[in-house]
C-alpha cells in the first residue's frame, strides 16, 4: 500500500465517521426524512451534472444499475433512513459505533448464511468486536439510552449489510460519478413519500445547521463515496475496508469535540476492543486471498 493509498483511506475513514455528528445537527432541527431527501436531491444532481461533465453516461453495465439499485435502496433509503430517525434520540457516538459494526455483520452473515468460514484470525476478531458491542450497549442501556432509537440503529445496519453481501463483486470501473448520483436519486425516490406522508415539514435555516446539511451534501455524501471507489480501484477492496478499523474512534472523537458528548470509560475500552475486532476481520481476509492471488501470477 502506497503513501496516497494511505492518505486516501484515511481521510475516508474520518470523513465517514463525521458524517454522523452532521446529521446529528441536522436531524435535531429538521425532519430526519426530508432532510436526507434533500441531502440525496442535491448530492443527485451535482454528482450526474460532474458526471456528464466529465463524459460519463447513465450507458451503465448490468452490475452497474444493481449497484445502484440495491445501494440506493438499502443503503441510502433504509441504512440512512433509519440512522436519521434514530438519531433524533439517539447520540452521533454511539450511532458511529453501530455504523462500524458492518464489518463484523458482514463477516458473520457471511459465515452463517454463505457458510464462508473466517480464518481463525477472524473468529477470534468477530468475538473481540462482539464483546466490544455488548460493553458499550450494557453501559449505555444502564444509562437510559433511548431503545427505539437503538433499535432503528441496529436495524440500518443490518440493512446495509444485506446490500453489501447481495452486491458483492458486481462493482464496475466506469461512470463512478454516475453511479453515485443515480445511487442518491433512488435514496430520494424512495424517502420523499415517505416523508410527504410521516413527517410535518418544517425547517431550520439556522447557520449551524445549514453549514452542517451542505457539508453531509458535498464531503460524505459525494466525495467520501467518490474517494471509496477510488480506493477500491487502487488497493481493492478487501485492503480498502481494513481502514473501516477506525470509524469508532474517529466517530467518537468528532462527537466528543463538536458536540460535547461524554465519553465513558466503558465507551473507550469498547472502542478498542472493537478496533480491534474489525482490523483482524480484514486482515484475515488478506491472507485468505494471497494463496489465490499467488496461484494466478503461477498460471
Amino acid at each position: 500500500m502506497d503513501v496516497r493509498a494511505l492518505l486516501m483511506g484515511l481521510t475516508f475513514a474520518f470523513i465517514w465517521s463525521s458524517a454522523f455528528t452532521a446529521a446529528r445537527i441536522v436531524v435535531t432541527a429538521v425532519p430526519p426524512l426530508y432532510a436526507l431527501s434533500g441531502r440525496f436531491l442535491l448530492a443527485g444532481v451535482c454528482g450526474i451534472l460532474l458526471a456528464l461533465s466529465l463524459g460519463q453516461t447513465a450507458r451503465l453495465t448490468r452490475s452497474q444499475w444493481i449497484s445502484v439499485i440495491v445501494f440506493g435502496v438499502c443503503q441510502n433509503a433504509l441504512y440512512l433512513g433509519l440512522n436519521f430517525v434514530g438519531m433524533q434520540t439517539v447520540e452521533a457516538s454511539l450511532a458511529a459505533i453501530v455504523g462500524s459494526t458492518m464489518p463484523l455483520l458482514v463477516a458473520l452473515f457471511g459465515w452463517l448464511i454463505l457458510g464462508e468460514r473466517p480464518r481463525p484470525l477472524g473468529i477470534a476478531g468477530l468475538i473481540a468486536g462482539m464483546v466490544g458491542v455488548a460493553l458499550i450497549m450494557a453501559g449505555r442501556i444502564s444509562g437510559g439510552v433511548d431503545p427505539w432509537g437503538l433499535f432503528l440503529l441496529c436495524l440500518g445496519a443490518l440493512a446495509l449489510t444485506a446490500a453489501t453481501l447481495a452486491v458483492r463483486g458486481t462493482s464496475g470501473s466506469g461512470n463512478l460519478l454516475m453511479v453515485v448520483g443515480l445511487q442518491m436519486l433512488v435514496g430520494t425516490a424512495v424517502l420523499l413519500p415517505i416523508a410527504l406522508v410521516t413527517e410535518p415539514f418544517h425547517l431550520d435555516g439556522s447557520p449551524r445547521v445549514l453549514a452542517a446539511f451542505l457539508y453531509m451534501v458535498f464531503v460524505p455524501g459525494l466525495f467520501a463515496t467518490w474517494l471509496w471507489f477510488r480506493l477500491v480501484l487502487r488497493i481493492g477492496a478487501v485492503k480498502a475496508a481494513t481502514f473501516h478499523f477506525l470509524n469508532p474512534f474517529f466517530g467518537v472523537a468528532v462527537a466528543a469535540l463538536l458536540l460535547g458528548e461524554p465519553v465513558h470509560g466503558a465507551d473507550l475500552v469498547g472502542v478498542l476492543i472493537i478496533m480491534a475486532g474489525i482490523l483482524a476481520v480484514q486482515l484475515s481476509k488478506q491472507i485468505r486471498t494471497r494463496p489465490v492471488l499467488a496461484e494466478s501470477q503461477e498460471a
